[in-house]
């Protein structure tokens, strides 16, 4: 049965893979975009992409290519997979071949990437009316199995999302819906980006598993390598988090109860509930360190989070070390070229004004009104 909404799906790895092989089984037009060409020549010569796991089926493509004009120009929604490093290169490219009524989402935004994305499009001469959407959290654990297959390990029973403008979020999320019903509104694209968990749960059990990592032992990445001091650890960087948030006044709850919420795992701590989560059993770890993992989810979940922090004059030892440690081990400085409130836009705004540009995409201060 083909359904009537067409999807433009960005970056062929793990999660651009796994939903274009869904989106394209459950019967819907699916374009995917990848920037390197290597690793699409599979899919070009035969377009269709099996899937194992809690998804199974093949699913057949109607456009793979490099040119991303050719992926995004006649198409509903364009999911964005790739990592949040990407973010503003991407703004710049699809803003000359975006129309009216065109919806981004960003799978996930990590900390601020709908408001970087959707500042860089007007930045790039796009006056169209585009709505840019944020999940809060891929909606798969999953793996790229092939240049044409992907593993759905689990499908998250609940995904938060919000748009800019806010006023559209309960729109797109019912286009959504024949596809994903986990979705569900959030206030804005603040609240999707504070209750970012991947920031949690990826650079710092990384960082504290490197010696593994790079000699290449094989483990579980959640189950063995967030162990109960790691796990320990997490917490305090979870609570940091969740602080940042309840002073913008944002609804968020913890780690633990995230991970109820979202895969059904229980514990009466974070390290039990990720030991009974199903969802986890056999994603195994990287195989190097040169991942997103660290150079997405350090400068673009914890350096935003840390920035705000001290924008609002809150502490954040644990995250804060977590950075430091990264810009050590790699000799990258991840400050200076993460998304900052600076970088954001968010500077000198108060909880009004934070709120108001996360939801219209503009801000209203005294002396005028800034796109």
């Amino acid at each position: 049965m083909k359904n009537c909404l067409s999807y433009g799906i960005i970056g062929a790895g793990n999660g651009g893979l796994a939903m274009a092989g869904y989106l394209a089984k459950k019967g819907f037009v699916v374009n995917l975009y990848n920037r390197t060409l290597q690793k699409i020549l599979p899919l070009m010569e035969k377009p269709t992409i099996t899937l194992t796991g809690e998804k199974e089926g093949t699913g057949k493509l109607n456009i793979v290519s490099d040119n991303i004009k050719e992926v995004i120009e006649n198409v509903d929604i364009i999911m964005v997979t790739i990592p949040a490093i990407g973010h503003y290169n991407l703004g710049k490219l699809m803003a000359p071949y975006l129309k009216d009524g065109q919806i981004i989402i960003l799978n996930p935004g990590r900390t601020g990437g709908a408001l970087e994305i959707y500042t860089t499009l007007k930045k790039n001469g796009c006056d169209k009316n585009i709505v840019v959407g944020e999940a809060q959290t891929f909606i798969y654990a999953c793996r790229k199995t092939s240049a044409r297959s992907a593993h759905i390990y689990r499908e998250k029973n609940e995904v938060s999302l919000a748009c800019i403008p806010s006023t559209k979020t309960d729109e797109v999320i019912h286009m959504l819906s024949s596809a994903y019903p986990q979705f569900v509104p959030a206030r804005d694209v603040m609240e999707t980006s504070l209750n970012n968990y991947g920031a949690i749960f990826h650079p710092a059990p990384t960082l504290l598993n490197s010696g593994h990592i790079e000699r290449g032992a094989p483990f579980d990445y959640y189950t063995e390598g967030i162990t109960p001091s790691i796990s320990k650890f997490l917490e305090k960087m979870d609570n940091e988090r969740m602080r940042i948030a309840q002073a913008l006044n944002i609804e968020t709850c913890s780690a633990k109860d995230w991970l109820y919420e979202s895969y059904g795992a229980v514990g009466t701590n974070l390290y039990e509930a990720i030991q009974n989560n199903p969802g986890y059993k056999g994603l195994l770890a990287p195989k190097g360190l040169n991942i997103r993992y660290i150079y997405e989810d350090v400068p673009y979940s914890l350096v935003p989070m840390s920035s705000l922090g001290k924008q609002l004059n809150i502490d954040t030892p644990a995250i804060d070390s977590v950075i430091r440690l990264a810009e050590l081990m790699t000799g990258k400085d991840f400050w200076n070229s993460g998304r900052t409130v600076e970088h954001l836009g968010l500077n000198g705004l108060d909880l009004d004004e934070i709120h108001n540009f996360a939801q219209t995409g503009i801000v209203t201060k005294e002396k005028g009104v800034v796109a």
